[in-house]
C-alpha cells in the first residue's frame, strides 16, 4: 500500500512540475524569447508584462481619452488609438505592443502591407477567433483557404452589379422613410436638432432588413436588435483577459449570450427552411441577398454532384446570415455618421454635392447609374473613408517563421495592418494628411495613392471585403436623398469624440441642426 501511495505522490508531484513548467513557459519563458528575439532584429515597444501584456496600459489610455471630447478636426488618431500612437511615435512604424501574451507588431509599409493581403499562398493567417466572437459572426471573413474559397464562390453572385441593381428600391423605401421622419421632425420650425446616429443605425438595420430577408422583413429587423445586443456584450468581453472556458459559466452574461444565439437560429433557421421549401416548389424569390445565396449555393450543390465539399450547409449559411447583418449595417452606418459630421464642418463641400446630385436627378429619386456618375460625392465618400476609416486595423499572424521586409517573424507574432495610421501618414499622403481634401481622389484611387497599398478602408487583395460596393451604393443614395431634402450643420450640443466599439463610432451621437430645403 506504502508503495503504491508513494508512486501515486510521484506521478502527481510530475503532472504538477510539468503543468507548472508549461504555465510557466506560455505566460513567461515563450514572450521574454519572442520580445528579445524581436529586439535583437530593432524591433522594439513597451516591456511584457506578465500575463496582461500591454492591456492594462491601452485601457488605461483609452478610458482616459474617452473621458473627455478632443478639438473639432481629423487629426483623431491620438484618440482612437492612443497607446499605439504614443507606441509608433517613440519606437518607429514597425514597433511592438503586447496584447496579453501575444506580440503584436505594427506594419505600415505600403509594400510590405501588400505582401501581407495579396496572401497568395495563405503565409499570413487571419487571427483565431474568441469562441464569444462566433456568438455574434463568423462567416467567409474569418475563414481560410478551401472553404474561404468554396464560401466566396458561392456568396458572390448577392452582389454583383445587376443583383445590387436589383435591391436599389429597398434602399430606396427605407431612404424614404428616413427623409419622411425627418422632415416631420422639422415641418413646424424649418429646421430641427437631431441626433442622427441612433437613426443612420436604424436606416442601415432596415436596408439590410430589406435586402437580405424581403418578405421576412419583420423577422429580420428583430434579428438586427439581437445582433447589436450581443455586439454590445462582446465587446464588454473583449476588454478582460479571456479565460478558456469561462464562456461555460453560468453568469448572467453569458446566458444572455446563449439566450440571443438560441432565439436568432431559430429565426433563421425558420426562414431559411421556408426559402429551401419555395425552392424546391419553384416559388422562390432571388431578389434579396438570401434568396440569391441559396439559389447560388443549389445551382454549387447541382454542379458539383451534392458530396460533402459542395454547397453550404444550414449552419454555415446562418454564419453568413449574422454577418450580413454585422458587416452591412456596422460599415454603412458609421460611413453615413461621419460624412453628415464632416459636411457639417465644411459646407462649401456639401454645397458642391448637393449641386451635382441636384444636377443630376433634381428632387427625383436617385436611380443605379445616376448614383455611378456621382463623381463629388464619390470623392467625398473616399475623403471620409480615409479620415475614419470603419475598421481602423487589419490582425495577420505568423502561423510558420517567415521573412517579412528583412525581418525574421517566428509563428505566432501577430501583424498589425493599422488602416487608421496609415490613413493618415503624412510621409504618404502629405503634410496636409490630417486635412479633408476630396480633390485627392479626383483621379480615382490608384492615382491619389500612386498605385500603393496605403488606402484600404475594405481591405485588399483577394480577401477585400466583399459587400465593398454594397455598402458604397447605399451609402451615395443615402447621402443623396438627405442633400436634395436638407441643409444641416453641427449643433452646438455636438462633441467630437470618435472611438472604436468594433468600429469607429461616434461616442457621443452626431447632433445635427437640420435645415428643410
Amino acid at each position: 500500500m506504502g508503495y503504491i501511495l508513494s508512486i501515486s505522490l510521484l506521478i502527481s508531484c510530475v503532472l504538477l512540475v510539468s503543468w507548472t513548467w508549461r504555465l510557466v513557459y506560455w505566460i513567461w519563458w515563450k514572450p521574454m524569447k519572442l520580445e528579445r528575439y524581436l529586439k535583437e532584429q530593432g524591433i522594439r515597444g513597451p516591456p511584457y508584462k506578465l500575463l496582461y501584456g500591454n492591456m492594462k496600459d491601452i485601457f488605461s489610455s483609452l478610458m482616459k481619452e474617452q473621458s473627455k471630447p478632443m478639438n473639432l478636426s481629423h487629426q483623431i488618431a491620438p484618440r482612437v488609438h492612443p497607446f499605439d500612437y504614443e507606441t509608433i511615435k517613440k519606437y518607429g512604424k514597425m514597433s511592438l505592443a503586447w496584447f496579453g501574451i501575444n506580440p503584436r507588431v505594427n506594419i505600415m509599409d505600403p509594400e510590405l502591407i501588400r505582401e501581407i493581403l495579396s496572401n497568395k499562398f495563405g503565409h499570413y493567417a487571419k487571427l483565431k477567433t474568441n469562441p464569444l466572437t462566433e456568438l455574434l459572426a463568423t462567416g467567409l471573413v474569418t475563414y481560410e483557404g478551401e472553404k474561404w474559397a468554396k464560401h466566396r464562390r458561392i456568396i458572390n453572385p448577392a452582389f454583383h452589379q445587376e443583383k445590387l441593381k436589383r435591391m436599389l428600391p429597398a434602399f430606396s423605401t427605407c431612404c424614404s422613410e428616413l427623409i419622411s421622419r425627418w422632415e416631420q421632425s422639422v415641418v413646424s420650425q424649418g429646421s430641427s436638432e437631431l441626433d442622427v446616429w441612433p437613426e443612420l443605425q436604424t436606416l442601415t438595420g432596415d436596408v439590410i432588413s430589406r435586402t437580405a430577408f424581403g418578405s421576412n422583413y419583420e423577422e429580420g429587423r428583430r434579428i438586427f436588435q439581437l445582433q447589436t445586443e450581443q455586439a454590445k456584450l462582446l465587446i464588454e468581453a473583449a476588454r478582460s483577459v479571456y479565460i478558456p472556458g469561462f464562456r461555460f459559466l453560468p453568469t448572467k452574461k453569458n446566458n444572455r449570450r446563449k439566450e440571443i444565439d438560441r432565439e436568432v437560429r431559430a429565426l433563421l433557421t425558420g426562414i431559411i427552411k421556408k426559402r429551401e421549401k419555395a425552392l424546391k416548389l419553384g416559388e422562390a424569390d432571388y431578389d434579396d441577398l438570401l434568396g440569391i445565396l441559396m439559389e447560388s449555393n443549389l445551382k454549387d450543390c447541382q454542379e458539383n454532384g451534392n458530396t460533402k465539399t459542395s454547397g453550404l450547409t444550414t449552419e454555415d449559411v446562418i454564419q453568413e446570415c449574422k454577418l450580413f447583418y454585422f458587416a452591412g449595417q456596422e460599415t454603412t452606418s458609421v460611413l453615413l455618421a461621419w460624412t453628415m459630421v464632416v459636411l457639417s464642418m465644411h459646407p462649401t463641400w456639401q454645397q458642391e454635392a448637393r449641386e451635382e446630385i441636384l444636377q443630376v436627378f433634381g428632387k427625383n429619386k436617385p436611380d443605379f447609374d445616376g448614383l455611378n456618375h456621382l463623381k463629388i460625392v464619390t470623392m467625398i465618400l473616399y475623403e471620409v473613408l480615409r479620415l475614419y476609416p470603419p475598421v481602423t486595423s487589419i490582425i495577420r499572424r505568423t502561423y510558420k517563421r517567415m521573412t517579412l521586409g528583412g525581418i525574421d517573424f517566428p509563428p505566432d507574432v501577430q501583424l498589425s495592418l493599422p488602416i487608421l495610421f496609415t490613413h493618415h501618414d503624412p510621409e504618404i499622403w502629405g503634410d496636409d494628411v490630417d486635412e479633408f481634401k476630396p480633390e485627392r481622389f479626383s483621379g480615382g484611387v490608384s492615382n491619389a495613392t500612386k498605385n500603393q497599398v496605403s488606402f484600404f478602408p475594405f481591405s485588399w487583395g483577394p480577401h477585400i471585403c466583399i459587400g465593398q460596393s454594397f455598402a458604397l451604393i447605399e451609402a451615395k443614395l443615402a447621402l443623396a436623398m438627405i442633400l436634395q431634402h436638407f441643409s444641416f450643420e453641427l449643433s452646438p450640443t455636438y462633441a467630437h469624440a470618435p472611438y472604436t466599439l468594433i468600429t469607429l463610432q461616434p461616442q457621443h451621437g452626431v447632433q445635427i441642426i437640420l435645415q428643410k430645403l
